[in-house]
């Protein structure tokens, strides 16, 4: 298939070249050096974009000159401003997804006792935002990239927005189930299109910076959203958490439809083609209605380049065809070895960790007496563990694939990126991994002892901090290995990763309280912290048979790719 970013600069080369081969076809046999006139260069794209209808061929010296600079398009059309604003309101719209589950902690027991339900039933709306959590990005990413990100996101935004509305004015279970998983299915596809919208913008040289940025939503959310929902609930009621989230959204919405350009790349190519006339951005329609006045006053005609312009985004929306999102592509990945084990256990530890944060309303409220304030504000250990997990992992996991490169010759390209086919990617990221798994499943073994011995409040909060940092850093480690095993389809990888880890993980929030009622609190998370240190050796199978699966996928992908080129061709 042919890149959609390509386009505007394939249809414009080729006017160009017709429009050169048509006016100087005698000189180009006789006088120019092979290949010149068959592969434009940029800096003649931009002598005709300037209206200048020939370049001087017939001369050495120029096409020499004009051979020096470096060819391809520029990635994205967008300044450094521009991308840092547009990565600023992709990182607020990914701050909802986790805003939208953790504001909703402190208020659980609140909610059982007004809707006469038992925690157990309250704990399952937190399974149904989980169930969907996952599913969500499997449907909106693919679905971002036929239509664009700009509708998919406003369509999101306003199933949220009426999700909102409708869990405040609610007032039984199964509105506020069914309406839950609508707010989950508005909100968790911001995750997923955040990173596609970087992706959109940003070159792989610069795209780890920017994505640092779009993550801080996220990573903000932990810390900040219970203490909201404690406030919230404790002095305005549990309502007003949700006319809460209800006006931000709407503040957002309003924000991002008058200053938020489309981005994606099938459909404005690097920024430069224009994208369909709804899915126009109130700061751009001003920006291109003034223009067009301007050509009108001055009796401008419409120069060919806008004639090629409109061509390629004729071009784009033809290659675009509107399909309903398959979601179980990601079920081709999830049936490889090493990934399937490695997306197996990265569920486990995630469901450990939704474990802990699910049992502390419940456990915090029996032992301690809290209110919903007080609940909310025992989530802040966890959410600064995770905050300094985000910032010490990427350094660590990047000090030793150093370390592990250095150590068998194999050299680093910092700036075209390095072939991981003969390098120990699994080696490399399992290694940081180890100390904080074992880290971890000690902690939540401690909590669990010390809820059942009701031991002093600072014991468990000491040990939310020691949870958060050493299971977030290991999902995170074990979320970029993902990647790194599915290079191909990276975007793909995660949507599997955020599916398998969300079913588990609901199922696990699910049934915590009745396994905390039926074993007791302390052989309750005994058992969790187990299966979290007696299910790390997939890892070590993944370190010592990965590196065979890896190449034979790679094998095998490229035979699948040497067949259909062969179809087509016969």
């Amino acid at each position: 298939m042919e890149d959609p970013r390509a386009a505007t600069d394939a249809s414009i080369k080729e006017a160009v070249e017709q429009k050169t081969q048509r006016e100087t076809r005698h000189d180009a046999k006789h006088n120019e050096p092979e290949g010149v006139t068959d592969k434009p260069n940029d800096e003649g794209i931009k002598l005709a974009k300037d209206g200048v209808d020939t370049i001087n061929q017939g001369s050495k010296d120029d096409v020499e000159a004009l051979q020096k600079i470096p060819s391809g398009p520029p990635h994205s059309i967008f300044s450094n401003h521009q991308k840092s604003y547009i990565t600023f309101l992709a990182a607020w719209a990914s701050f909802f997804s986790p805003l939208s589950a953790n504001i909703y902690f402190p208020a659980l027991t609140t909610l059982a006792r007004d809707l006469h339900k038992s925690n157990t039933l309250i704990n399952l709306t937190l399974t149904s935002y989980m169930i969907f959590q996952g599913l969500a990005p499997t449907i909106f990413g693919e679905l971002a990239d036929m239509v664009g990100r700009r509708p998919v996101y406003v369509l999101g935004f306003v199933i949220y927005i009426g999700a909102n509305i409708g869990l405040a004015l609610q007032s039984n279970y199964a509105a506020l189930f069914v309406l839950r998983c609508l707010q989950s299915t508005g909100s968790s596809g911001t995750v997923a299109l955040g990173n596609g919208v970087v992706a959109d913008i940003a070159t792989s040289g610069e795209r780890g910076k920017y994505i640092g940025y779009v993550s801080l939503g996220p990573m903000a959310a932990p810390a900040l959203a219970p203490v909201l929902g404690g406030v919230l609930s404790q002095f305005l009621g549990w309502r007003a958490i949700f006319w809460f989230l209800t006006i931000m959204a709407v503040v957002y919405l309003i924000v991002f439809l008058v200053s938020f350009p489309e981005t994606g790349r099938n459909v404005v190519g690097n920024g430069s083609v224009p994208p369909q006339a709804w899915n126009v951005s109130l700061l751009s329609y001003l920006k291109t209605r003034k223009l067009d006045q301007q050509a009108e006053k001055e009796e401008l005609s419409r120069t060919p380049i806008c004639d090629e312009r409109m061509r390629a985004q004729k071009e784009l929306a033809e290659r675009r065809r509107l399909r309903w999102p398959n979601p179980l592509k990601v079920l081709h990945i999830i049936a490889e070895k090493d990934v399937g084990l490695l997306l197996l256990y990265n569920s486990l530890v995630y469901t450990a960790f939704y474990a802990v944060t699910a049992s502390i309303p419940y456990l915090f409220q029996q032992t301690y007496g809290f209110n919903d304030l007080q609940i909310g504000l025992s989530f802040i250990p966890f959410g600064i563990g995770c905050a300094l997990s985000s910032v010490l992992t990427g350094p660590l996991m990047d000090y030793n694939y150093r370390r592990i490169a250095g150590s068998i010759n194999f050299p680093i390209d910092l700036k075209r990126g390095d072939s991981l086919q003969n390098f120990p990617i699994e080696r490399a990221r399992i290694q940081v991994i180890w100390p904080t798994l074992y880290i971890g499943a000690a902690a939540i073994l401690g909590y669990g002892w010390a809820m059942e011995s009701q031991a002093h409040l600072a014991v468990p909060l000491v040990l939310f901090f020691v949870i958060g940092i050493s299971l977030t850093g290991a999902f995170n480690v074990m979320s970029t290995i993902c990647v790194d095993l599915y290079p191909m389809q990276p975007s793909t990888a995660t949507a599997a990763n955020n599916l398998t880890r969300c079913l588990m993980g609901a199922a696990g929030t699910a049934v915590i309280i009745e396994m905390i009622d039926g074993m007791g609190r302390g052989w309750c998370f005994t058992f969790v912290a187990a299966v979290v240190a007696c299910t790390s050796p997939l890892l070590a199978v993944i370190v010592r048979w990965g590196p065979a699966w890896r190449e034979e996928r790679r094998v095998r992908l490229v035979q699948e790719k040497e067949r259909k080129e062969h179809r087509g061709i016969g």
